[in-house]
């Protein structure tokens, strides 16, 4: 009985047989170009995906683009397909899809390196390129001849590269600043025309002009040379700014850290933590404190809309402004009104939410104040309640004109006092609920006879574990609190 493996090497031992040394040596060639082709492909998306932090899709244009053309290469040579027990129609079907769909990833990898003027003549090539690939496959599947097809695509390929270069040449003598071609696309330029002399030679062999071997391979390999190069450049070159941007933010944060407070102010009768959490580096969220005397200080939180460095500028916009403020502290009105004023005509995207509170310890008195902030919460231990002051007048930054007034709180020792900003109450957990006011009250009530420092400190866990921030869900806005206890 003959032995299976020998039975399954006799197509492909005949095949080899029938070859002559030349024609050998030119199978074993292409061969060994389609083993290099998918070794590069499956390199670049490999780094694709190793890469996380600046994943660059021309790796993956690449990678596609270069295990379609490898396989293309193998499902042509007759000693591969001597390997598989499959029908000549069935290889050349194979061959006619990939041929129809090559384009696109190559298209795609193009549209990421050209600038803007090319991009919109390049869409316009996608889409008749992608319409041709479906009208391609769905004749070969409904009877039309492969022979006439790959006729037509002659055309399709000759006549897309007429207009490629009829572009390139009008789009370089256009009128007007001229602008010059980055490195990458000169790489892709020089390997692109390599390669488009041979695919012009493979496509006059197909037409019957001219006669010889058809020799795009190897001007695909040059090409996929200069492919892999800019891939490479594109993702290295992502990685180095991204790691300037890390440093830069790395100092943006220890800017705006010392433009918060370092400390709290130490007043008998008071007690103040405040705790600081921003979604990222830099962040919008702000408080400071005007220190008048043993028994009066003045207490700021804000917020400016949006988040990152934009926001931390206007911050510390906001910063020294307040610091303008210190001669009037004790009128929160006249702070908040100083504020909108200097803030006004700076920026036109942003706007800033506060919250001013002015405590005088001597006459048991709190004056507060707000421009479109969240309320403040008072908690009364001895009535063990929670109400909510809100006294808004406009944002600031954005009205000139804006009024402001305040309200007088008279307070009791044991009454507690909590600022904060909206990412407080709007954290959301995977259901997309809101942590909400509600919790923030019951919280608030239950934890009354806890300290200060310690109330804080638990209620940001309690957020945090609402909201899966504990988790890697990361955090969605900045989040700012103060805890003021009176003795």
């Amino acid at each position: 009985m003959a032995d299976a493996s020998n039975t399954s090497t006799l197509p492909w031992a005949q095949a080899v047989a029938s070859f002559s040394r030349s024609e050998l040596r030119w199978e074993l060639a292409i061969i060994a170009t389609a083993v290099a082709l998918l070794t590069v492909a499956l390199a670049a998306i490999a780094l694709f995906f190793f890469r996380r932090r600046t994943r660059d899709l021309t790796l993956v244009y690449v990678g596609v683009f270069s295990i379609l053309y490898a396989v293309r290469l193998l499902v042509s040579r007759p000693s591969f397909r001597s390997l598989f027990d499959e029908s000549r129609i069935f290889w050349a079907y194979a061959d006619w899809v990939i041929t129809c769909t090559i384009i696109l990833p190559l298209g795609l990898f193009f549209y990421h390196v050209a600038d803007e003027h090319l991009r919109n003549f390049l869409r316009w090539l996608l889409a008749v390129q992608t319409g041709f690939a479906i009208f391609g496959i769905l004749a070969a599947a409904l009877g039309v001849s492969l022979a006439e097809l790959s006729f037509a695509n002659n055309f399709v390929v000759l006549g897309t590269l007429a207009a490629t270069a009829l572009f390139l040449v009008a789009n370089k003598w256009r009128p007007g600043p001229r602008q010059h071609s980055s490195r990458e696309f000169r790489v892709f330029i020089a390997g692109f025309l390599v390669w488009m002399l041979v695919v012009v030679h493979a496509n006059l062999l197909g037409l019957k002009i001219l006669t010889g071997h058809n020799v795009e391979f190897l001007g695909f390999l040059v090409f996929v040379a200069g492919l892999g190069y800019i891939s490479a450049y594109r993702t290295f070159a992502n990685e180095e700014r991204l790691i300037a941007i890390n440093k830069e933010l790395e100092i943006a944060r220890g800017i705006q850290s010392s433009t918060l407070p370092q400390g709290v102010p130490t007043l008998a009768g008071l007690e103040i933590a405040a705790r600081y959490a921003p979604m990222s580096a830099v962040a919008g969220d702000f408080y400071d404190f005007l220190w008048v005397d043993e028994k009066r200080v003045g207490i700021l939180v804000a917020d400016v809309t949006g988040h990152g460095v934009p926001a931390a500028l206007i911050a510390a916009m906001l910063k020294v402004a307040f610091a303008g403020q210190a001669a009037h502290a004790h009128d929160p009105v006249r702070v908040l009104t100083g504020l909108n004023g200097a803030l006004c005509g700076k920026f036109e995207e942003h706007f800033v939410t506060a919250a001013y509170l002015f405590v005088d310890l001597e006459k048991s008195l709190l004056h507060y104040s707000a421009a479109g902030h969240p309320p403040l919460m008072l908690a009364s231990r001895a009535a063990g309640t929670v109400r909510e002051i809100e006294e808004n007048g406009l944002m600031l930054g954005m009205f000139p004109e804006a009024a402001y007034s305040s309200v007088e709180i008279r307070v009791s020792p044991g009454d507690r006092c909590l600022l904060y900003t909206d990412g407080l109450f709007e954290a959301k957990n995977t259901e997309q609920e809101e942590f909400g006011k509600a919790r923030c009250k019951e919280f608030l009530e239950r934890q009354l006879d806890v300290p200060a420092a310690r109330f804080a400190n638990a209620l940001l866990d309690n957020i945090a574990g609402f909201s899966g921030h504990n988790s890697a869900r990361a955090q969605e806005d900045d989040i700012t609190l103060l805890v003021l206890d009176l003795q």
